[in-house]
């Protein structure tokens, strides 16, 4: 029986050194990132890991907003990401309590007042709405352009109309966020009532009006400035309507998850993205501004945009509480 005994010993013995050496020689095991930017960007940013850090196995895995910050909130640190990368700043306020400290990351480049204090997370970037409308399908209908949101209620339009849900999408929700602060909650939902009869669709991401709009299935649809201009630069015969009561607009942030730190593979992958990713991002796809000296590469994009009242933009709670409200 002890020879029995002894023998196991030593195979499981046996076993945790083959174990051992066969991690011999592994660089890490693996990076993941949570990301909510379009694919196109997603794939930039994995070419760009590529070159930068070679030995580093990073997964860019895309989510939208409202959901990675569902699960976060479920799962906590036992999350499979380390990273998250343009997520809303409401998403992240509602598990910043599952986030790394960041202070050691420099705000000094930043425009003032745009970092949270708590240092849980860093602004990725600004986007703006507005109003676009596809051209020549409007004229093809014999169809005037709208001027502003009251414009978009009219029966003419029907079934022409898309807008982001506010409840999978951050660009939905600064949409209702805006109208709700310029008009009051109680004005704001009536005005979504009369809207309704008009959308065609509520897309689960912030550029789906635009792929609708490019595809000629709706002629109007809310969506993000900088995809507007993008697909105007491409040649689309789109055009952007800025509401009077000015442009709504988001920011995003970066963060790391909690208890990362230990691993320098995901420092490196952060510090890459912070560092210079996020410049370059900036420079060619979501210009707004940002930082204090930020060159915008983007032909035609407007440099003098007026935003409209998104006061409380920061706050969970208010988010929330409007999305609870939201029915349709």
């Amino acid at each position: 029986m002890a020879n029995r005994v002894r023998k196991w010993v030593l195979v499981c013995m046996l076993m945790i050194c083959v174990a051992g050496l066969s991690g011999i020689g592994k660089v890490n095991d693996g990076v993941v990132i949570y990301s909510s930017l379009e694919e196109f960007r997603n794939e930039k940013l994995r070419e760009m890991l590529r070159e930068q850090l070679p030995d580093i196995d990073v997964t860019i895995q895309y989510i939208s907003m409202n959901k990675g910050a569902a699960k976060i909130k479920l799962e906590k640190s036992r999350t499979d990401a380390d990273i998250l990368l343009a997520f809303d700043i409401q998403s992240l306020e509602l598990i910043k309590d599952e986030l790394n400290d960041l202070k050691i990351y420099d705000t000094r480049h930043y425009l003032d007042g745009l970092n949270p204090k708590h240092n849980k997370y860093r602004i990725w970037e600004r986007f703006a709405g507005a109003i676009i409308v596809n051209k020549n399908l409007l004229n093809k209908m014999n169809m005037p352009i709208p001027a502003s949101y009251e414009d978009l209620t009219n029966p003419i339009y029907k079934d022409l109309i898309a807008m982001p849900d506010p409840k999978s999408s951050g660009t939905g929700y600064f949409f209702l966020k805006h109208i709700v602060n310029e008009w009051g909650e109680e004005r704001a939902f009536e005005y979504f009532d009369k809207l309704h009869s008009n959308i065609k669709q509520y897309t689960a991401s912030g550029s789906g009006p635009i792929k609708l709009l490019l595809q000629n299935e709706i002629a109007i649809g809310m969506g993000m400035i900088y995809q507007a201009v993008d697909e105007i630069n491409k040649g689309a015969d789109l055009q952007i309507i800025y509401p009077p009561e000015g442009a709504p607009y988001s920011l995003s942030g970066i963060a790391m998850i909690q208890n990362r730190t230990d691993r320098p593979e995901v420092a490196q992958v952060f510090d890459f993205l912070y560092r210079k990713f996020t410049f370059y991002d900036k420079e060619n796809y979501s210009p707004e501004r940002v930082f204090k000296r930020q060159c915008i590469k983007v032909p035609h994009y407007p440099r003098h945009i007026k935003y409209g009242n998104m006061k409380g933009l920061k706050s969970a709670a208010i988010k929330q509480d409007l999305l609870r409200k939201w029915k349709y």
